[in-house]
């Protein structure tokens, strides 16, 4: 039935061809003119689902706090009375390669996490001109509901307002796919980062961050969106694994400190710990096996694999640095995995290999470390 269906369709293609065009010319345009029609469709559809979302945005921040008014936001600057704040200048931020990653200043230099310190005591709104890029387009709505969202949060801490939170349970739609747009907007811009950031891409990393630390807001959301939050974990793994581009070290960087903010919450931190530990375990283990062998190892994974290891001591530290924070997620398997053959591995490898087998070891002290402890 399939065969005669194309046949026939090639037939009455042929038999309505304009005269002075080819078989082949009348079908080019046939399929470009449907082609264009369906996307014509699938963008209206995404512009009405876009719309839907943004109303039900305003109806839920409605049901947390009937008083909150997003008009012109006039009744949220009255309440926050909030002092106008200069835009990071970025003119002197590299352009280049970006190599110097030895300490946190270069990515103070991102602007990132000093903005993330600075919105921890003062959450901004950002104005609805604010995206220039398609990139930062589809993170607008998303950015400013959470906004918001953190907005309401303060001010009923302070007793300023009064919020009702528990309405988030009652609408997990919203949530999630808030949460969802942001996660997958920034997975864009990780995999094809243009330097220097813009204000607002600084802006969604600092709200993600604050929605994830914050003590009434990061259950609900970790409810409703762990699933979304550890796949974007593994996305940024696998982008500082995979890159391969001449000028990617700043990119890296800045990938790397969104990861050690995002460690910044307990579960994600004990989540994030096993994937590092599995992903540079691994690494150990081919390259261990590529020198037992004298074979080619792949030189750039090699060099990709050190923000892993500097983002697993960095979360290792924090985690030593505080004993109320169980680390029972990662003591199992991977932790054993991990520690399994490693002094073995550290002793072939640290000839050819020292300044990984030095990580090697240095990550296996702290995990014995947070063991004692």
């Amino acid at each position: 039935y399939l065969k005669i269906s194309k046949l026939a369709l090639a037939f009455a293609i042929i038999h309505s061809k304009p005269p002075g065009k080819s078989s082949k010319e009348y079908t080019e345009h046939l399929a470009k003119t449907v082609s264009e029609q369906d996307f014509g469709w699938k963008w209206k559809v995404e512009v009405l689902e876009a719309e839907v979302l943004r109303l039900r945005q305003e109806l839920l921040l409605n049901r947390i706090c009937p008083r909150f008014r997003l008009e012109n936001n006039t009744s949220a600057e009255t309440l926050l009375n909030r002092e106008s704040i200069n835009p990071t200048s970025y003119s002197s931020q590299l352009e280049d390669s970006g190599c110097d990653v030895s300490n946190d200043s270069a990515f103070d230099s991102l602007g990132i996490a000093s903005d993330f310190h600075q919105s921890e005591h003062n959450v901004r709104v950002p104005p609805l001109n604010l995206c220039h890029s398609s990139k930062e387009q589809s993170l607008t709505a998303p950015v400013q509901f959470l906004q918001h969202l953190l907005e309401i949060r303060k001010l009923s801490e302070s007793g300023i307002l009064q919020a009702d939170f528990s309405e988030l349970e009652n609408d997990s739609f919203t949530i999630c796919n808030s949460v969802s747009q942001l996660l997958d907007g920034l997975t864009v811009f990780y995999n094809n980062p243009k330097f220097p950031l813009s204000n607002f891409l600084t802006e969604a990393v600092c709200v993600l961050v604050s929605l994830i630390t914050d003590t009434k807001l990061s259950n609900h959301v970790l409810k409703k969106c762990f699933k979304k939050l550890e796949e974007f974990k593994k996305n940024l793994i696998q982008i500082i694994l995979r890159n391969s581009s001449v000028n990617r070290f700043q990119a890296l960087h800045s990938v790397s400190q969104t990861l050690v903010l995002l460690g910044k919450n307990n579960v994600l931190r004990n989540s994030l710990i096993s994937l590092l530990l599995s992903e540079v375990r691994q690494f150990a283990e081919q390259l261990l096996q590529a020198h037992q062998v004298q074979s080619v190892y792949d030189i750039t994974q090699y060099e990709n694999i050190f923000p892993l290891c500097m983002i697993l001591e960095q979360l290792l530290q924090n985690e030593t640095g505080e004993s109320n924070v169980s680390s029972s997620d990662y003591e199992g398997e991977e932790k054993i995995k991990f520690l399994k053959n490693l002094d073995q591995i550290i002793l072939h490898l640290s000839e050819e290999f020292p300044l990984f087998s030095l990580y090697l070891w240095r990550v296996s002290v702290l995990l014995n470390s947070a063991q004692m402890q």
